[in-house]
């Protein structure tokens, strides 16, 4: 995944907080990004592993249960809109 780069938006207060932290810190506000992000990610390690587990947990292989698990809806709800081909 490395090597390629693509923008991400923020905020303008959280653009200047990454302005300033990157200037003092002598990082270029890419790497200051890329540097925190991957620390959050470290730290929520655990947090984020829960959510994949239990979003595999509803899935049972069928196009409802990815409909279901991408959209929020319920199986009724998917119903109620002409449901899913066989």
């Amino acid at each position: 995944m490395a090597g390629a780069t693509a923008p991400i938006k923020v905020d303008a207060a959280t653009d200047e907080l990454v302005s300033h932290a990157a200037h003092f810190m002598s990082l270029s506000k890419k790497d200051l990004v890329d540097a925190a992000v991957r620390e959050y990610i470290e730290v929520h390690r655990d947090e984020i592993n829960a959510g994949i587990k239990a979003a595999l947990g509803q899935l049972n292989g069928t196009d409802s249960a990815a409909v279901t698990q991408m959209t929020g809806l319920s199986a009724d709800d998917l119903n109620e809109l002409g449901g899913l081909p066989d």
